[in-house]
């Protein structure tokens, strides 16, 4: 006996809502249109509550903006969920391209800055997730650049539409969660009595996907003891 040799298994949308239903006491026959509008709601508001979980690595998107003297205020793509890290870099005539770690900084940190129009090389940001998201920058950029803002950025899921054989926004390691998680929601709507089951499956799923979606580096913790030895 020999395996398939192949790794192109997939689970079309449409397929994983009738498994889906099945797991919620659904037989294929008993399906109708109403049915099918139903389990598309719930896919794809299955698919914000992953998109608000935490990072899903698939989904992450390295970006960057071009940024302007004088201009402290980017709009960035709405489909953006978070930031995860940004680097400066420098790129001139006179230099080689040098790239510099910036922090991020909350609302309050911006808001208690005194000049918030000094210039220089920006080394702060402040991610201001609103729904259409904007990213501004502190030191406001000066005539040192030209400087590109990078970013990684984690996106929201795509869309689900269940026609045409479309296929789920997610890795072949997230179809469990997929079908458990979608089985979940349309027992709450077909099958009650079977909720708190299909949330085991769900739950257990998940936690296994998770666990795998993670980078696999060591951790470092490093205080920061300067302010301590001053002045000793």
């Amino acid at each position: 006996m020999t395996s398939s040799g192949t790794y192109n298994y997939s689970l079309p949308n449409s397929e994983a809502v009738i498994g889906a239903f099945e797991r919620a006491g659904v037989r294929s026959p008993e399906i109708r249109q109403e049915h099918m509008l139903t389990a598309r709601r719930e896919l794809n508001d299955l698919f914000v509550e992953l998109s608000n979980r935490g990072v899903n690595l698939w989904e992450v998107q390295q970006l960057s903006i071009s940024l302007v003297q004088g201009t402290a205020t980017y709009t960035i793509p709405s489909r953006v969920v978070m930031v995860l890290d940004a680097y400066r870099t420098l790129n001139n005539a006179t230099t080689n391209q040098i790239d510099s770690y910036i922090t991020p900084i909350s609302r309050t940190i911006y808001a208690s800055i005194a000049n918030k129009f000094t210039q220089g090389p920006p080394t702060q940001y402040w991610f201001d997730r609103l729904i259409n998201p904007t990213v501004t920058v502190w030191p406001v950029p000066d005539s040192g650049g030209p400087y590109t803002f990078n970013y990684y950025a984690c996106s929201q899921l795509q869309d689900a539409n269940l026609p045409g054989g479309e296929t789920p926004d997610l890795p072949y390691r997230w179809l469990g969660v997929l079908l458990t998680g979608l089985a979940l929601r349309l027992a709450r709507v077909y099958a009650p009595s079977m909720e708190a089951a299909r949330k085991a499956d769900y739950v257990e799923a998940w936690g296994f996907a998770a666990s795998q979606d993670t980078e696999n580096v060591p951790t470092t913790f490093t205080p920061t003891l300067s302010s301590y030895y001053s002045n000793r």
